[in-house]
C-alpha cells in the first residue's frame, strides 16, 4: 500500500527512488489519529534496525594523549564512510565517547572520519536531515511555512561532532569544521542527487561555549526554547542555534524571496579572533 501511494503521488527522491518508508510512516500516523483503518499486518516489519546491536566499544579503546600542534598533524584526511567498512569505527567512537551516545542514523546522512597525516583518528562528524521547525533558524532564513516545507531538503543538520577525548590540539575543531563545510554540498549531491545550501547545528548551553563554531565563521542566530519535540511540557536543555550558509545566495537556491528582518544576524560575520583553546572531549 505504501509503495502504491508513493507511486500515485510520484513521491520520489532526487534519484527517482520511491519514498516507500515515508509513505508507510504517513499511513501509520493517519491510522493512529483515527483517520483511516489499515488492514491487519500480515508479517513483521523488515526493519533492519530493530535488532541492531550497540556498536562494539572495543573497536576504539582509549588512546594515548595527543598534544601536538595542528601544523604537525597536517594534512588531515577527511573520509565519508556512511557506505564503507569504516562506518563501524565511526559508530563505535560516537557511541562510546559522545555525551549523547549514538545508535544509528535515519534518513539522508553523511558520516565523516578525520585522520591526521600519520593515520591517527582525531574526530568524527554526522550530518543528517534538518529540524522540521526551529524559530531562530527560520527567522534567519526568512521563509514562510510553505516555503520551509518545500525547501527543507536543501538544509542539513550537524547532529554529532566529536573530537576524541585524548586529542588536545588547539584550533583543530574549527579547522575540521572548515574542511567539512567546504565539501558537504558536493558530497550530498554525489550521494543523494541534490545539494544542500545551509547547515545548522545545536550547541547545548551551559555544557559548551560554541567557540569552534564561531572561529569557523558559523553564525549564532538564537536559541531553542527548551521544550521537547514530543511534548511541549517536557523541559530539555536549551541549545544555541548556529548556521553556516554553503552558498552566498543560499536563499535564492532555496527559492526564498523574503528578506529577513533587520534584526537577523548578518550573513557574513567577521571571523572571531582565534585565541588559543583546548578541547578535552566532545565539542558539541
Amino acid at each position: 500500500m505504501s509503495r502504491e501511494l508513493a507511486q500515485q503521488w510520484e513521491w520520489r527522491t532526487a534519484r527517482g527512488q520511491l519514498k516507500d518508508m515515508a509513505a508507510r510512516t504517513l499511513l501509520l500516523t493517519l491510522e493512529r489519529r483515527g483517520l483511516i483503518v489499515l488492514p491487519p499486518c500480515r508479517r513483521a516489519s523488515p526493519n533492519r534496525m530493530r535488532h541492531k546491536r550497540s556498536p562494539a566499544a572495543d573497536l576504539l579503546p582509549l588512546g594515548e594523549p595527543l598534544t601536538e600542534s595542528l601544523a604537525a598533524l597536517m594534512p588531515l584526511r577527511v573520509t565519508e564512510v556512511s557506505a564503507a567498512a569504516q562506518r563501524a569505527i565511526f559508530e563505535a567512537a560516537l557511541h562510546r565517547y559522545h555525551y549523547l551516545s549514538y545508535r544509528s542514523a535515519v534518513g539522508e546522512n553523511l558520516q565523516y572520519l578525520v585522520h591526521d597525516r600519520h593515520g591517527r583518528l582525531l574526530a568524527c562528524a554526522l550530518f543528517g536531515a534538518a529540524a522540521w521547525q526551529c524559530a531562530a533558524r527560520d527567522r534567519f532564513i526568512g521563509w514562510t511555512a510553505a516555503q520551509r516545507a518545500r525547501g527543507l531538503p536543501g538544509l542539513a543538520n550537524q547532529a554529532r561532532f566529536l573530537i576524541l577525548p585524548w586529542v588536545r590540539v588547539p584550533h583543530l575543531a574549527s579547522h575540521v569544521l572548515a574542511q567539512l563545510t567546504r565539501r558537504l554540498r558536493g558530497d550530498w549531491l554525489d550521494k543523494y542527487g541534490h545539494p544542500v545550501w545551509l547547515v545548522e547545528t545545536f550547541v547545548e548551553i551551559g555544557r559548551f561555549a560554541g567557540t569552534c563554531y564561531r572561529a569557523a565563521n558559523w553564525v549564532e542566530v538564537g536559541a531553542t526554547t527548551g521544550r521537547s519535540r514530543q511534548t511541549l511540557a517536557q523541559a530539555v536543555p536549551r541549545k544555541a542555534v548556529f548556521v553556516y550558509p554553503l552558498h552566498p545566495q543560499f536563499r535564492a537556491r532555496l527559492d526564498i524571496t523574503v528578506v529577513p528582518a533587520e534584526s537577523a544576524p548578518a550573513l557574513s560575520p567577521v571571523l572571531a579572533e582565534r585565541a588559543p583553546f583546548t578541547l578535552n572531549a566532545v565539542v558539541r
